[in-house]
């Protein structure tokens, strides 16, 4: 696949959320992998959370067993975690942060603190032949500290920036842009992949889309609550539009 082709990983988290809301099977995670995947998803995203709120550990083994696209497996840096990636060998791990009290993912991992950590946690990763990626935000410490670790592939917070955007206050979205275009490029030189995800919408993918060196986005809870209305197969085949409108 070329360059120019950006990567559309769809996360599937929130479909849980819907069927674990009433403790039953329905919907099923694992049908809605096969339809992202169908409807033109390059690989689908999953984070096994510690508390186990959304996925659960068999929907993991069900997508590694269902899936033709790569999975990436979101996991925080625990031991926990770390056995369960070893066992499955995902195409994809990203390390991200965690709290229990968090809604969701509020910001990026803190690699510069925890560098002598975190790199030997990832290593066994690594040798198990999984591309290991660090969930940060635009921050160059960062980002030079992701790379020491060995790191090979960054995904850059885009939250702040789409926030910005939903609560009107255009120039700090424009502000968070430009962080976020510095940020890929200046990931891009150190030889790093750059990955970018978190709170995008159709009315905010496009800016994203068009940094050349972004490779991946990775969109879940947009997709998944825009397929209440449209359905998944055309709400991730609009986002596809726009992205390659972009990229073009």
């Amino acid at each position: 696949m070329s360059d120019k082709h950006l990567r559309l990983g769809v996360n599937i988290d929130h479909v849980a959320t819907v069927r674990n809301a009433r403790g039953g099977a329905y919907p099923d995670p694992l049908r809605a992998g096969k339809l992202a995947e169908e409807a033109g998803a390059d690989g689908i995203t999953a984070h096994l959370r510690e508390d186990r709120r959304h996925i659960s550990d068999a929907d993991i083994d069900g997508l590694m067993e269902v899936l033709s696209v790569p999975l990436n497996f979101e996991m925080a840096a625990t031991p926990e975690m770390q056995k369960i990636a070893l066992r499955h060998k995902p195409h994809a791990v990203c390390i991200v942060p965690e709290k229990r009290e968090e809604r969701t993912t509020e910001g990026g991992l803190e690699v510069a603190r925890e560098e002598n950590k975190l790199a030997h946690y990832i290593a066994p990763l690594r040798e198990a032949g999984c591309r290991v990626s660090i969930f940060i935000a635009a921050d160059q410490r960062q980002i030079e500290a992701a790379h020491r670790i060995g790191a090979e592939v960054i995904e850059l917070h885009t939250g702040a920036y789409c926030d910005a955007h939903a609560e009107g206050r255009m120039d700090e979205a424009a502000r968070e842009l430009d962080s976020l275009s510095e940020m890929s490029a200046f990931a891009h030189s150190l030889g790093l992949e750059v990955h970018a995800g978190h709170g995008l919408t159709y009315d905010t993918v496009q800016p994203i889309a068009a940094f050349p060196e972004v490779r991946e986005l990775n969109i879940g809870h947009f997709l998944i609550g825009e397929s209440i209305f449209r359905g998944l197969t055309p709400a991730i085949a609009e986002m596809r539009r726009l992205m390659d409108e972009a990229r073009a």
